[in-house]
């Protein structure tokens, strides 16, 4: 039996458009999944420990019938993925979505559904705009409960991630950052190939290139968006994920310490942002040739990365440095 592939075929003008996106509205789907199936999802359950008393019942059961457990979910709760976008713009995009979009997405919706949850989504159908209204209403909520708390560090994850891969283009190419993205992604001669449990599909970018969107909450695997006006989407899962990124700060210095020794823990956790040799010294209270030998091997251990800035050396966490520290970071 064949695999499922979708297939994001790349002309030559799609290369120059490949780039990087964040979507607020694509964790908080995913987020909705994980506090349905928390089996599923074990680098999840110290962030499901912290929010699950909090979760608004209402808004959080709206949220899951549109959503579902699996497969498909209405295009309209998210947004073409750019490198700003924060998560009060994607709710007030949600809340001017045309009522014929609500219904398109609906359909499909109805169509992998039954019982209780087709009764439900029916009514949905029928009221587009009250619809709109009540599930924009219930991301916020569901948002503020779940995410908000979160944010900043899945933020770092995810941008930790994207420096590095745009690292790799520039050291091994295009193809090659896309085929390091996760296993089940490679670039084949004109065509990024995802592969995915149920799903198959052509798709041609026609010059719109392909936007890559890393992801904290969708672990293990990816997904894609294909159905036009979107741009072709591939969402990853972002590297370097462990269990603890949730943890307290005084939990992970503690950690730190004992795994890397305190000079070197303290040297992590000064790069809150692309910091130089000095000024982690300066942090460390430490003198610069003992800034840089930590630094040497936190490199070496692949949680720091660093670059050339002019005369300076920058140094910043890598995604698994990221992971490492949690939200003590």
């Amino acid at each position: 039996m064949g695999r499922n592939l979708v297939r994001f075929r790349i002309g030559a003008t799609d290369i120059s458009s490949i780039r990087f996106g964040i979507s607020p509205g694509h964790e908080l789907c995913h987020a909705v999944r994980v506090l349905q199936n928390p089996p599923d999802h074990p680098l999840q359950w110290g962030w499901l420990r912290s929010v699950r008393s909090a979760m608004p019942r209402g808004a959080f059961g709206v949220l899951r019938t549109v959503i579902g457990p699996e497969g498909y979910f209405p295009d309209f709760l998210t947004s073409t993925p750019t490198w700003d976008m924060a998560p009060a713009d994607e709710v007030e995009r949600l809340r001017r979505v045309p009522a014929e979009s609500v219904r398109a997405d609906l359909t499909k919706v109805l169509a992998r559904s039954e019982g209780l949850r087709h009764r439900i989504v029916a009514d949905m159908f029928a009221h587009p705009e009250r619809t709109r209204d009540q599930v924009a209403d219930a991301w916020e909520e569901v948002w503020e409960a779940a995410l908000a708390p979160h944010w900043p560090q899945i933020r770092r994850l995810i941008s930790a991630d994207i420096d590095l891969r745009v690292r790799r283009v520039g050291v091994d190419g295009v193809a090659a950052m896309v085929g390091s993205l996760h296993g089940s992604v490679a670039w084949h001669r004109d065509a990024i190939e995802i592969e995915m449990r149920k799903h198959s599909e052509e798709v041609d970018c026609e010059g719109s290139g392909v936007v890559l969107v890393p992801s904290v909450m969708s672990t293990p695997r990816c997904s894609v968006l294909t159905e036009r006006p979107a741009q072709p989407t591939l969402f990853y899962p972002v590297l370097g994920l462990s269990a603890s990124w949730t943890q307290e700060r005084s939990a992970v210095e503690e950690a730190l310490v004992e795994l890397l020794g305190s000079g070197r823990a303290r040297a992590l956790l000064s790069l809150d942002g692309p910091r130089s040799t000095s000024e982690v010294a300066d942090a460390c209270a430490t003198a610069v040739s003992t800034a840089s030998h930590h630094l040497t091997i936190l490199r070496k251990a692949q949680l720091v990365h660093s670059r050339r800035d002019g005369t300076r050396m920058l140094h910043a966490r890598t995604p698994l440095g990221e992971a490492l520290l949690g939200a003590g970071a």
